[in-house]
């Protein structure tokens, strides 16, 4: 027994030590090569695991799918720790429309494809469909630290990408239950679903964080004054945990809970003397998280697997891309007058919507399900990520700059 449990430290310590210093080795690299860290995070994570076979973690693993909750949900709260409030409602509809009526379209047109591509049933090529269909905050928020565009065009597509996640795992969840039970989806269950969902993630959000900023923040009842860096990580982690032990969006709750956390001047809240540590502390939680996130990732993509569906497989993802992100932005952000977006501005978000690890989990999760067809969804995935990471996140800087839309520090 003892001897088993040594050999589970010793595979953990190892795999802290080749993700630390293939992080290291990629971050270097990716600031000589000025392109997001991230990208060179999965390309290691490739090499390591399925070239030299170094990292063989499971996606299914334990090590694994608690890397995937601390780290989403640190790189998500901090995401909306940097968001301030007047900007984010000046960009609030065409945040919501993204985040509903995009990923519904996505579904939609990234279905068809699939149909016609894969010979699938319809419910499960709009089951494929949905798993893409959102963007992912885990990448999408790191490429940010990294590429500086205008702060509202920032807001809009880190917002969206926490939001819509919660449409996108409802919408395949409804699928999933359908395929499974040999029901029709019905568009009234699903759409109560969204709104519990969501509701109940900002609630859990909003809640957790005023409840510890108070106990931060407060001039007299501030008994964690102190100790704010760990009171900020911690809220992270509960407001994640709470959301998803009620069946709400864990995500969506992390991501407000960031939000309230970030703009806790508005409740008369100041923690002006805890801003640079806490800083520090979010920026090194969220490079390790990176680190571990995207070379695990990389090390889990499925080469065979890729190769047997290769083609169809590029057929989805192309269209996704090209297509149905495009259609998706355009009918979207026009209908915000107010907002007043540039034809710059709407090309840069038909280009950043980059796929991650919250496809990757519910890929994982329909695998597991034991449904036909599973392999044909998990082709598409593998192939969304390592298209959208290697080829659009790493060029989003050199388009920012084409487009005038990069703004120096």
């Amino acid at each position: 027994m003892e001897n088993t449990v040594m050999q589970t430290v010793h595979h953990l310590l190892l795999l802290l030590l080749l993700v630390f210093g293939a992080g290291m080795i990629s971050g270097r690299l990716a600031a000589w090569l000025k392109v997001p860290d991230v990208v060179l995070y999965i390309a290691a994570g490739m090499l390591l695991g399925q070239g030299m076979h170094l990292i063989n973690e499971e996606s299914s693993s334990l090590t694994n799918q608690m890397i995937l909750a601390v780290g989403s949900a640190l790189i998500l709260f901090d995401g909306g720790r940097n968001i301030r409030w007047h900007g984010l409602r000046q960009v609030g509809l065409s945040v919501t429309l993204l985040s509903t009526v995009g990923v519904i379209l996505t579904t939609g047109v990234a279905g068809y494809v699939a149909h016609g591509v894969f010979g699938l049933d319809w419910t499960t090529s709009l089951l494929l469909g949905a798993v893409i269909s959102s963007t992912d905050p885990a990448t999408i928020i790191p490429v940010f630290r990294q590429v500086k565009v205008r702060e509202r065009l920032r807001e809009t597509v880190e917002s969206e990408s926490a939001f819509n996640d919660a449409t996108g795992s409802i919408l395949t969840f409804a699928l999933l239950a359908a395929l499974t039970s040999g029901l029709s989806p019905s568009i009234g269950h699903v759409s109560l679903d969204f709104l519990k969902t969501a509701i109940g993630g900002l609630a859990v959000g909003v809640v957790v964080s005023v409840v510890t900023v108070f106990l931060v923040a407060h001039a007299k009842w501030g008994w964690f004054r102190e100790y704010a860096a760990i009171s900020m990580l911690s809220v992270a982690i509960a407001a994640y945990l709470i959301g998803d032990m009620i069946h709400v969006s864990g995500l969506m709750a992390t991501f407000t809970a960031g939000l309230v956390w970030g703009n806790a001047h508005h409740f008369g809240l100041s923690m002006k003397d805890k801003v640079t540590e806490m800083g520090h502390v979010a920026d090194n939680a969220s490079v390790m998280m990176r680190m571990f996130i995207f070379v695990l990732l990389g090390s889990q993509v499925n080469f065979s697997l890729l190769g047997t569906y290769f083609w169809p497989a590029l057929a989805v993802v192309l269209v996704l891309v090209f297509v149905a992100r495009p259609l998706t932005v355009f009918a979207s952000v026009l209908p915000d007058v107010r907002t007043r977006w540039t034809w710059k501005e709407m090309l840069f978000m038909c280009w950043v919507r980059e796929t991650g690890v919250i496809p990757a989990a519910l890929s994982g999760m329909i695998v597991a399900s034991g449904i036909p067809h599973a392999d044909r969804v998990a082709a598409v995935v593998f192939m969304a990520i390592v298209f959208t990471i290697l080829v659009q996140a790493s060029t989003t800087a050199w388009l920012a700059r084409k487009l005038g839309l990069e703004e120096k520090s």
